[in-house]
C-alpha cells in the first residue's frame, strides 16, 4: 500500500508521515506533477491559508477529481477537509467544489482560533469513528470549519461555543477538522480505520 500526502505548504507534514509510518504505511509526498491515481490513497493535509492553498492545490482539480471517480479514497485533515468544499469566508479563493457547501469562520461571541483538546461525538454510522468505545478526544487548530449542504455527510460533531461538523464521511471521501496525527491512541486508531477502509 502507498498513499500520496499532497505538499502545498502545509505545515504539519512530517508529523503526519510519521504517523502512517509508524503504521507501517508507505509513503510519498505529492508535488502537482506525480500522477495521483497512481496511489491507493490521497492525502489532503491541514493547517494554512485556505486561499494559498486553494490556489496551489487547484492545478491539480482535473487530477483530483479523476482519483474520486475511480473511487480512490480521499483523506482531508483540517484545511485539507475545508478545500474539498466550494468556498470559504476566510477570501476569495476558490475551493475545489468535490463537496457542496462552504466554509465559515466561528462566530464573533466564539473565541477563535480553537485550539487544543475536544471531544468528537459520533453522528449514525460512521467509517473513521467505528470501534473506539472511550470518549474520543482529539487536538483541533482552526477558526473555520465546513457546513456541507448534505448534513447526512456529518459523521462527527464537536461543541465549541457552537456545534460544528467535525468528521465529514461520503462514499471514499474522508475528512476530519481535528488533527489525527497529532490526537495521540484516538488519533492512531482513526487512522487505522481509515487504512481499513482502503485495505477491503
Amino acid at each position: 500500500m502507498e498513499i500520496a500526502i499532497l505538499d502545498y505548504g502545509a505545515s504539519n507534514i512530517y508529523s503526519l508521515i510519521c504517523a502512517f509510518k509508524r503504521l507501517n504505511v508507505s509513503v510519498n509526498v505529492a508535488s502537482n506533477e506525480i500522477k495521483l491515481t497512481n496511489y491507493n490513497a490521497i492525502v489532503l493535509p491541514g493547517v494554512g491559508n485556505f486561499i494559498k492553498a486553494s490556489s496551489i492545490i487547484n492545478h491539480i482539480k482535473d487530477e483530483l477529481l479523476k482519483v474520486v471517480n475511480e473511487g480512490i479514497p480521499v483523506l482531508g485533515i483540517c484545511l485539507g477537509l475545508q478545500i474539498l468544499f466550494e468556498k470559504s469566508e476566510e477570501g476569495d479563493g476558490q475551493g475545489l467544489g468535490i463537496l457542496k457547501g462552504k466554509v465559515v469562520r466561528f462566530p464573533k461571541n466564539v473565541k477563535a482560533p480553537h485550539m487544543g483538546w475536544n471531544i468528537i461525538y459520533p453522528n449514525g454510522e460512521t467509517i473513521l469513528l467505528s470501534n473506539i468505545e472511550s470518549k474520543i478526544w482529539a487536538y483541533f487548530a482552526h477558526s473555520y470549519y465546513p457546513l456541507p449542504e448534505n448534513s447526512e455527510i456529518i459523521k462527527g460533531i464537536t461543541h465549541y461555543g457552537i456545534m460544528f461538523p467535525s468528521v465529514i464521511e461520503k462514499e471514499n471521501l474522508f475528512g476530519t477538522q481535528f488533527h489525527p496525527e497529532k490526537s495521540g491512541i484516538i488519533g492512531r486508531k482513526i487512522l487505522e480505520n481509515f487504512l481499513y477502509f482502503i485495505k477491503r
